[in-house]
Protein backbone atom coordinates (compact mmCIF):
# COMPACT_ATOMS: atom_id res chain seq x y z
CA UNK A 1 0.00 0.00 0.00
CA UNK A 2 1.37 3.59 -0.85
CA UNK A 3 0.24 6.24 1.78
CA UNK A 4 0.74 9.85 1.65
CA UNK A 5 2.55 11.17 4.32
CA UNK A 6 0.11 12.87 6.85
CA UNK A 7 0.39 16.47 6.52
CA UNK A 8 1.29 18.67 9.55
CA UNK A 9 -0.76 21.93 9.52
CA UNK A 10 1.00 23.01 12.58
CA UNK A 11 4.66 24.02 10.56
CA UNK A 12 2.06 25.37 7.51
CA UNK A 13 0.17 27.78 10.27
CA UNK A 14 2.97 28.64 12.45
CA UNK A 15 4.85 30.13 9.02
CA UNK A 16 2.01 31.57 7.78
CA UNK A 17 1.59 32.85 11.59
CA UNK A 18 4.90 34.26 11.08
CA UNK A 19 4.87 35.97 7.86
CA UNK A 20 1.51 37.63 9.03
CA UNK A 21 3.07 38.48 12.03
CA UNK A 22 6.00 40.01 9.93
CA UNK A 23 3.70 42.46 8.16
CA UNK A 24 1.93 43.78 11.38
CA UNK A 25 5.81 44.50 12.51
CA UNK A 26 6.72 46.30 9.32
CA UNK A 27 3.74 48.74 9.25
CA UNK A 28 3.26 49.09 13.00
CA UNK A 29 6.95 49.48 13.67
CA UNK A 30 7.25 47.03 16.26
CA UNK A 31 8.30 43.68 15.67
CA UNK A 32 9.00 42.84 19.48
CA UNK A 33 5.37 42.00 19.68
CA UNK A 34 3.68 41.26 16.22
CA UNK A 35 6.41 38.65 15.59
CA UNK A 36 5.44 36.50 18.39
CA UNK A 37 2.39 37.14 18.34
CA UNK A 38 1.92 35.68 14.92
CA UNK A 39 3.71 32.82 15.76
CA UNK A 40 1.45 31.68 18.43
CA UNK A 41 -1.49 32.06 16.82
CA UNK A 42 -0.13 30.26 13.88
CA UNK A 43 1.08 27.25 16.14
CA UNK A 44 -2.58 27.71 17.89
CA UNK A 45 -4.20 27.25 14.87
CA UNK A 46 -1.86 24.36 13.29
CA UNK A 47 -2.12 22.61 16.52
CA UNK A 48 -5.95 22.64 16.79
CA UNK A 49 -6.75 21.42 13.03
CA UNK A 50 -3.95 18.70 13.75
CA UNK A 51 -5.69 17.44 16.46
CA UNK A 52 -9.30 17.38 14.90
CA UNK A 53 -7.42 15.41 12.06
CA UNK A 54 -6.11 12.91 14.70
CA UNK A 55 -9.07 12.74 16.58
CA UNK A 56 -11.24 12.12 13.39
CA UNK A 57 -8.77 9.41 11.85
CA UNK A 58 -8.83 7.52 15.05
CA UNK A 59 -12.50 7.70 15.41
CA UNK A 60 -12.69 6.18 11.84
CA UNK A 61 -10.22 3.85 12.82
CA UNK A 62 -12.42 2.22 15.74
CA UNK A 63 -15.47 2.23 13.54
CA UNK A 64 -13.60 0.72 10.89
CA UNK A 65 -11.95 -2.02 12.97
CA UNK A 66 -15.86 -2.66 14.64
CA UNK A 67 -16.98 -3.61 11.27
CA UNK A 68 -14.41 -6.37 11.03
CA UNK A 69 -16.85 -8.29 13.46
CA UNK A 70 -15.27 -7.51 16.33
CA UNK A 71 -18.07 -7.68 18.83
CA UNK A 72 -16.87 -4.96 21.98
CA UNK A 73 -18.80 -5.70 24.87
CA UNK A 74 -18.20 -3.26 27.92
Amino acid sequence: MNKKPEKNYMVIYMCLGIAIGTVISVVTDNFATYMPVGLAVGMAIGSSIDAKKRKKNNDTSEVSDNKEGDNIQS
